[in-house]
């Protein structure tokens, strides 16, 4: 039977990574601190680790090998280093959840590809993730990763996972101040952002695992979204009217506030065999399945 370690895996899209995973009849793993209840009973074993202390946690892992490690919480350089040195020879391939934040903001409608950031070539800076914007601890795990790792990597770039466990409530913020009349700060309404659903992104992860693919990839839904579009379908499912405001003040900054088009490209991953979800048919469908949870 094939093996995978998930560090992370408890809420959001790891928990459908794990569920892919089982389908495909892996014994799997998951490594967290044990904080969060999982929906999976007797169906996974269970390491207790503390991701930010996995050097010191080293023996946990001793006397085992898994086929694919997955990471789903690596945000530093540190982490990546400690990562290397307790997984060398653990592993027959790497998967790291990266991110569309490894670009610049804004490229306008082309769409990032990914070697419009070599991690293989970007300068390593050692440091926890506190020492870093979330943007460049990606960048800097990256580089640690794809320049120093023994074993063959994937570095996954996904861009907003939107789904019903969204745990973060972004697409929440929205449709809450639609539907009570609250005050929303944009920036730019008509540029255009991608997303992936919590689901897709899960099952993306297991597999491009499963793949012969290394290196970096993107992984986002077909299509894209203006700003302002998403208002609109916001307002068609609640019945109101949103009130938009250019200035920001402490109680309508958005948090998909961004002021020009940054989209990325998912080219490469089609190109391997992989067909993804067209965003605008089943965005309308989660904004009213939010809308009826959060009522």
């Amino acid at each position: 039977m094939r093996k995978a370690l998930v560090l992370g895996g408890t809420k959001f899209f790891g928990v459908h990574l794990v569920e892919a995973l089982l389908e495909k009849g892996f014994e799997v793993t998951i490594a967290t601190r044990g904080k969060t209840v999982d929906p999976f009973s007797t169906r996974v074993k269970r390491i207790a680790c503390d991701r930010l202390n996995l050097v010191d946690n080293k023996e946990r892992f001793e006397n085992e090998k898994w086929d694919i490690i997955f990471d789903q919480i690596c945000y530093s350089s540190q982490e990546a280093m400690d990562a290397i040195e307790v997984f060398k020879d653990k592993t027959d391939k790497y998967v790291f959840t990266s991110s569309k934040s490894v670009y610049d903001e804004g490229n306008g409608e082309v769409g990032y590809v990914e070697d419009d950031f070599i991690p293989k070539e970007y300068k390593i800076i050692q440091g926890p993730k506190e020492d870093f914007s979330y943007n460049e601890g990606k960048r800097l795990a990256e580089a640690v990763f794809f320049q120093n790792a023994p074993f063959p990597v994937v570095a996954v770039r996904f861009p907003i996972v939107i789904g019903l466990n969204d745990y973060t409530e972004r697409l929440n913020f929205y449709i809450e101040k639609i539907a009570s009349q609250g005050e929303i700060h944009l920036i730019n309404p008509d540029a255009c952002m991608d997303f992936i659903s919590e689901e897709e992104a899960g099952q993306f992860l297991a597999w491009i695992g499963l793949s012969d693919f290394t290196g970096p990839v993107n992984a986002t839904s077909e299509g894209k979204v203006k700003l302002s579009e998403l208002i609109s379908i916001i307002e068609d499912k609640t019945k109101a009217t949103a009130i938009i405001s250019s200035a920001p003040s402490d109680n309508n900054v958005s948090p998909y506030n961004i002021a020009k088009t940054w989209l990325i490209s998912n080219e490469r991953a089609k190109s391997l065999g992989y067909k993804f979800r067209d965003l605008n048919e089943y965005m309308p469908l989660l904004i009213e399945d939010t809308l009826k949870k959060i009522r």
